[in-house]
This record gives C-alpha cells, sequence and structure tokens, in this order.
C-alpha cells in the first residue's frame, strides 16, 4: 500500500444570488429551488466557515432557526439530521422541505427574525492542495491526525464521504490496505461525526486509533 497523501482544503464562498429569508415560510419557499451546491454549502461545509460556532446544532438552517426565529423545536428537528446519509441530494432536500412544512403547519410561519437576522444563501468553492506530509505506516497515522488542520480533517474525513469509494473516509479507505489493522477501520466507522466540531473530531479520531492500538 502506498503512502497516505495529506491533503488540505480551504473555501471560497460567494453569494448564491438568491433574495434573503426573514421567516420560516421564506427559508421553505427558496430552500425548495435553491440550488445543490447551495444545499450542500449549509449542511455539510458549515464545520470550515471561521464564524459558525454553535456546539448544538451543526448545520446553518438548525442554528438560525434558534438564534434568530428563537425556534428550539424545528432547531432540535433540522440538528439532528446527518447530511452524509444521503447520497443525493434531492432526498435531503426532501427530508428538510418535510420538516420545515410540518413546523409550518404548526402555525409558526409568521415568526420572522430582527432585522440583520436574515438567512443569506451562500455556496462555496473548496480548493484541495497538497501539503506535502506523508504518512507511511498506519502506526504514524493517530500521531499524524494529531497534527493536521481543521481543513485536512474537513477534506480527508468529512468531504470524503461524498468521493468514491462513497460513504467511506479517505482514513479508512487507506487502511483497508493493510489487513492487521482492520479493527481500526472498525473503529472509525463508529465515530459520531456529525455532531463533533472539527476540533473535537480530530481528538475523537486520535482517541479511537490509540485505544484500538492498545487492545
Amino acid at each position: 500500500m502506498g503512502d497516505f497523501i495529506v491533503q488540505d482544503c480551504t473555501l471560497l464562498t460567494k453569494t448564491s444570488g438568491m433574495f434573503a429569508a426573514i421567516n420560516l415560510r421564506e427559508l421553505r419557499d427558496r430552500l425548495a429551488t435553491c440550488r445543490q451546491d447551495v444545499l450542500y454549502h449549509h449542511f455539510c461545509e458549515t464545520p470550515l466557515v471561521p464564524s459558525f460556532d454553535n456546539p448544538d446544532y451543526h448545520n446553518d438552517f438548525a442554528a438560525w432557526a434558534l438564534l434568530q426565529l428563537g425556534d428550539r423545536v424545528l432547531a432540535e428537528r433540522l440538528g439532528i439530521i446527518n447530511p452524509y446519509i444521503f447520497f443525493d441530494l434531492e432526498k435531503l432536500r426532501e427530508q428538510v422541505l418535510d420538516i420545515l412544512d410540518e413546523r409550518l403547519s404548526e402555525g409558526l410561519f409568521a415568526t420572522s427574525c430582527q432585522p440583520g437576522g436574515e438567512f443569506f444563501f451562500t455556496e462555496a468553492v473548496t480548493v484541495v492542495f497538497d501539503t506535502g506530509l506523508r504518512i507511511t505506516t498506519p502506526e504514524k497515522l493517530p500521531e499524524a491526525i494529531g497534527r493536521m488542520t481543521n481543513g485536512s480533517i474537513y477534506f480527508h474525513f468529512l468531504e470524503a464521504r461524498r468521493r468514491p469509494p462513497v460513504g467511506l473516509d479517505d482514513f479508512s479507505a487507506w487502511l483497508s490496505g493493510f489487513p492487521s489493522h482492520e479493527a481500526w477501520c472498525s473503529a472509525l466507522q463508529t465515530v459520531d461525526f456529525v455532531f463533533y466540531s472539527l476540533t473535537d473530531l480530530r481528538e475523537e479520531l486520535v482517541r479511537v486509533l490509540e485505544k484500538g492500538s492498545a487492545s
């Protein structure tokens, strides 16, 4: 098996050209027609946005529902969505619209945010670059992960799940070439990554691998 090539990435965000939403009805209508790149950005790329820091809700829609609409019920419903189980983003869109329609049916459509709290629909281009770092053996992986940037953690453990082989992170894909480390692959699959910040996720990955190496 070859060396693991450590990549890093950053986001170049841009406006989507859509009107901002001030209430739940407008959010629902915009989401029904937005490009998939917009949906993906607000669900999956959120952890890489420096200004995003919400320990309880890990997508922009859930955070906005709580912070700007004051709707904790909706925030919790949106916050438990794992976008990575939807290989088709249209299925993710359907799930979100179902949740918003259900909440609207409960009479919350009139709730509007304060001026300045509008939801702005954005999208991003991911710029990937080679760090020049290489991991030569599985035994060096935990230490290497502990030194990786948030961009590297995102690229190799989250974004990787939408690249072939779909649903698999880069670390597990690489470790699969080392039969003696099959347990490490299994351990990585147990990490509930959706509910971690990138900093906490890095620590959890190191913990899981170090525990596996000690067993």
